[in-house]
């Protein structure tokens, strides 16, 4: 018995010996491998900066002209990823008064001023959250050593919200011209001065508004199978166009979709997504239905660092669509004054001024409105919307006033509600619920009022769904049990009380 326990000690120091060699050994040949590897210049930045998740401005250079040396792309490509980055690192720190990568974009000359203009927040207890909306620069000069880089920078659109202790005290967007001079460093360029040279306020003008021919008479649609997840797994065109021949045969002309923003890709657009949006459009044409394309779903943060990046995601998806025949109107955001509690009512509706200016600058034929979530936020930037629109839950018995309430206030718009209906959930979370009939009943009374009213509506929705997502409203199961039966069709296929009131006949 103790020679075999001898043997089993022999065994683990045998075993304990060649596992430490083994990691002497891979220590030695991953400190060969460092040594050996040029620096990544992304693990030499504080920051790690990475572009195009970061920051993406509109930025347009003028023809290369400059004295010195000739620019090459390579160099100009260079040259415009710094200049940006530098813009942003300096957003950052002014948003949050800390100084992480301004060594890494700035010479020591600037970035002092950076330094002293932190410390000075840090002492007034102030902070700025601030972006760069556009950028024009122009190459004035290119060493010919190339080491040094001088460019004017006209027409900045700059947006800038001031806050005291956490309040907002300004908010202002300034169009500025800046003179940069830039060196180049361990090999990226950094700004080694920087003057603003002149600057104005920037009050983008609005424009005339844009009328439909189309008098909206539709519904909100998701496929049955795949509510909220329209563009995924189980997206299926045949499906959707069967769909939109049931929209069309039941009297309507128009249906109300959404695009997702993170599902989309964000900034960087999901090409086989925009394709089946694409193909949605196209499926909308083949029946005559017109389309209101909605914008951002499920996003809500509205940070002033991430606005070129929804710019961007915006600018694609619109450029993208803006000519197909299908499309009636955008919906930039849906109900997003439900997050002015969350969000501050100032900051969402900054996002969707600039949001808005973005869309019309791009597509200059189709209305633009904001689906809000009840009638009395529809006067909300109605100067700068083509067509006003809210969603209508409450009681029917309400409605007539207070939408002749808003056409006094706002009399020379369209006006639509694009969300309404009643769930005929009535069961165990909900047993004082509305049976099938008092849907029909809702569905019946609305339409009269619509056709009394010249009223222009889209209801909620085509289908009954057996999936709600959380995100939608919550895993409370009374409130998804609610949301799953809003539908004119059931579960099973078939069609429920309501449907001979789905469309004003």
């Amino acid at each position: 018995m103790i020679r075999i326990n001898q043997n089993i000690v022999r065994g683990i120091l045998l075993i304990s010996y060649i596992g430490v060699i083994t990691l002497i050994l891979f220590g030695i040949s991953s400190l060969y491998s460092y040594l050996n590897t040029g620096a990544n210049r992304s693990k030499m930045l504080h920051t790690e900066i990475k572009k195009i998740d970061q920051y993406l401005p509109k930025i347009e250079w003028s023809p290369l002209n400059n004295e010195g040396r000739p620019m090459d792309e390579q160099t100009l490509n260079a040259l415009e990823n710094d200049y940006l980055d530098a813009w942003y690192v300096k957003h950052v720190a002014l948003k949050t008064n800390t100084t992480n990568g301004i060594d890494d974009y700035y010479t020591d000359h600037a970035r002092k001023n950076l330094f002293n203009f932190v410390a000075l927040n840090i002492s007034k207890k102030t902070s700025i959250e601030s972006t760069t909306l556009e950028h024009n620069p122009t190459l004035e000069f290119f060493s010919e050593d190339g080491q040094l880089i001088v460019i004017t920078d006209r027409d900045v659109i700059e947006y800038k919200r001031i806050y005291e202790n956490e309040t907002i005290i300004l908010e202002t967007t300034e169009k500025s011209t800046y003179k940069i001079i830039l060196l180049l460093e361990d090999g990226f360029w950094r700004i080694r001065h920087i003057v603003k040279e002149k600057s104005k306020p920037y009050i983008k003008k609005t424009t005339p508004a844009l009328n439909t021919t189309t008098v909206i008479n539709g519904i909100n649609y998701y496929p049955q199978a795949s509510p909220w997840d329209m563009y995924g797994d189980k997206f299926d065109i045949k499906i959707i166009s069967k769909d939109f021949k049931i929209i069309k045969d039941s009297g309507l002309n128009s249906v109300r979709i959404f695009v997702p923003y993170e599902d989309f890709g964000k900034a960087n657009i999901n090409t086989e997504k925009l394709k089946k949006l694409i193909q949605v459009l196209d499926c909308a044409e083949t029946q005559k239905l017109k389309v209101v394309v909605t914008l951002f779903d499920f996003y809500g943060d509205y940070s002033v660092l991430n606005w070129t990046l929804n710019l961007y995601h915006a600018s694609t998806l619109v450029t993208a669509l803006k000519d197909h025949n299908a499309l009636l109107a955008w919906d930039i955001k849906n109900e997003p004054n439900l997050d002015f509690k969350s969000r501050g009512k100032e900051q969402v509706i900054s996002w969707l001024n600039v949001t808005i200016d973005l869309v019309k600058s791009i597509d200059k034929k189709h209305p633009i409105t904001i689906g809000w979530s009840n009638i009395e936020s529809a006067t909300i930037l109605n100067e700068k919307l083509d067509l006003i629109s809210f969603h209508y839950y409450k009681d029917l018995k309400d409605l007539e006033a207070l939408y002749v309430q808003l056409q006094t206030q706002i009399p020379n718009k369209p006006i639509a509600i694009t969300e309404f209906g009643l769930s005929s959930y009535k069961g165990l979370w909900n047993p004082v619920g509305h049976s099938e009939q008092d849907q029909a009943n809702y569905h019946q009374k609305a339409q009269n009022l619509f056709y009394k009213n010249n009223i222009q509506a889209m209801s909620w929705t085509l289908y009954d769904f057996s999936e709600i997502p959380k995100e939608v409203v919550g895993r409370l199961p009374w409130r998804k049990r609610a949301q799953e039966c809003f539908g004119f069709i059931n579960q099973n296929g078939e069609t429920k009380s309501a449907f001979i009131y789905i469309s004003k006949k």
